[in-house]
């Protein structure tokens, strides 16, 4: 019976898909996985449910990612609030940015490429800039939430300047290769499939126009009536918070919109340098995001509520700390969800459900079908556990010695591990960086989920196959 080890999250992810009721959804698949952890007793599955839900707030970096959630929906409300948005549409459109779909989209893709040091804020980014112009063309939330998505961990992955690249790193560095671990990973990025697939992907559907699947009905929707959401989509920004009209005596400036996000930008490479001890790559990611949107926060409450010479502010004081406060709590539904998947993840970790599905297939099939096997195990323990770094430092310890044993090139193993997990990473609904692209868009999550994934599935293909020639190649 040790396959039941992989019911909750698949329950969650299943009736998620099926119900569209993604709260409920993960509560019924923590419950079933508390309920296996206690040994079966519903009851005391709900108590351990409960103190799993509390061990969330025990962890440091799942603390500053809910803080930076909250703080997120003030900056959202303030820049609104403040003209910023008003005006950041006005000088788009003097700039000639942003006049046809195919000029948002690029806009859209071009900034979650140039954004890599941090995957959350890559994703922010793209919405606080791009959302009001794809509101304006009616292109719909779901695609802007692809956007947010196909450029965050992807990106980061490929140029690994950042985080992402010093936690693999710091992986490689325990399995005593025979080669450096920067050079491995160096030559890796290159292996990287899915990654690739995904960025080059989404660039020519920007180009292109190009649509098919879930994604394409969901832009004739926008298309022909104007909803850039479904009728009944339950975004994971409240409307109230998502559309702010300024008050009529606020002049409309971009400047209200572009500074904060400038700073918050600018604060991710002082964050990740000063919790680092000077590196880039050693820093905190979690801690620099909330530095960030802190910062940013804060730019703003100084931007709006300070006179500047011979004008007025565009808010007062309590104004803009009301607006402080409404926007946080517009967004307590993204920290709800992300609380639950959270709790849902530390409870397939406690079962030990990664280890179960890399020891059914550690060690079978031939030395070519190895970098596809390893993609595909990766793939499906990221999914289901909704986190690419967990999947990492699951798979890295059995990958490396895999490699040098069966003789293929440690980076091309290392590109499956990669691939694998940006796939579960980019396609799971209980993904940290799904939901917050869900946010950043401000779309229905589920309905991000089922667009994106008829795209994710033909990235994850080709990805497949290029792992099957690559294997047939080193083999």
């Amino acid at each position: 019976m040790d396959w039941i080890v992989l019911l909750p999250p698949v329950v969650a992810i299943a009736l998620a898909l099926w119900t569209r009721q993604i709260y409920l959804s993960l509560f019924a698949g923590l419950w079933l996985g508390t309920t296996i952890l206690v040994g079966g007793n519903p009851v005391l599955g709900l108590r351990e449910l409960a103190d799993q839900v509390v061990a969330v707030f025990a962890t440091e970096s799942n603390v500053r990612i809910l803080l930076f959630c909250l703080l997120v929906g003030s900056l959202i409300a303030l820049v609104q609030a403040s003209g910023g948005v008003q005006g950041f549409i006005e000088w788009a459109r003097r700039q000639g940015w942003g006049e046809s779909q195919r000029g948002a989209e690029l806009l859209a893709w071009s900034v979650g490429v140039v954004l890599f040091v941090e995957s959350n804020i890559s994703s922010l980014t793209v919405g606080a800039v791009s959302r009001p112009l794809f509101d304006r063309l009616n292109l719909p939330r779901e695609k802007l939430a692809y956007y947010c998505d196909a450029t965050c961990a992807p990106v980061c992955m490929s140029i690994p300047l950042n985080g992402w690249g010093a936690f693999v790193l710091g992986l490689l560095a325990a399995q005593d290769l025979d080669v450096s671990a920067v050079s491995v990973l160096a030559q890796a990025v290159l292996f990287n499939f899915f990654a690739l697939f995904a960025i080059g992907f989404s660039l020519l559907l920007a180009l292109t126009g190009w649509r098919f699947g879930a994604m394409r009905r969901a832009e004739e929707r926008a298309e022909s009536t104007g909803q850039v959401l479904r009728p009944e989509a339950q975004p994971m920004v409240d409307e109230d918070v998502a559309r702010i009209d300024p008050s009529e005596d606020v002049v409309p400036r971009a400047r209200n919109l572009l500074l904060p996000v400038v700073v918050m930008v600018a604060m991710i490479f002082v964050g990740l340098v000063v919790t680092g001890g000077g590196s880039l790559m050693d820093g905190s990611g979690s801690t620099a995001v909330l530095w960030a949107v802190g910062t940013a926060v804060g730019t703003a409450l100084l931007l709006y509520t300070v006179p500047p010479p011979g004008g007025d502010a565009p808010l007062s004081l309590n104004d803009a700390m009301d607006w402080v406060l409404t926007g946080a709590s517009g967004l307590v539904p993204v920290t709800l969800l992300l609380v639950l998947a959270f709790a849902l993840g530390q409870v397939s970790q406690a079962l030990e459900m990664g280890t179960y599905v890399v020891g059914l297939v550690e060690g079978g099939g031939p030395a070519w079908w190895m970098p596809v096997l390893v993609y595909v195990v990766t793939g499906f323990v990221a999914f289901t556990l909704g986190s690419s770094w967990t999947a990492f430092a699951i798979l890295i310890p059995v990958a490396m010695p895999l490699a040098q044993g069966l003789q293929l090139p440690p980076s091309l193993l290392l590109g499956a591990v990669l691939s694998g997990g940006i796939f579960g990473d980019h396609a799971s609904p209980l993904s940290d960086t799904s939901i917050i692209s869900s946010m950043a868009a401000a779309c229905d999550h589920v309905d991000h989920v089922n667009t994106q994934m008829p795209y994710a599935l033909v990235q994850a293909g080709l990805a497949a196959a290029a792992f099957i020639g690559a294997g047939l190649l080193a083999g």
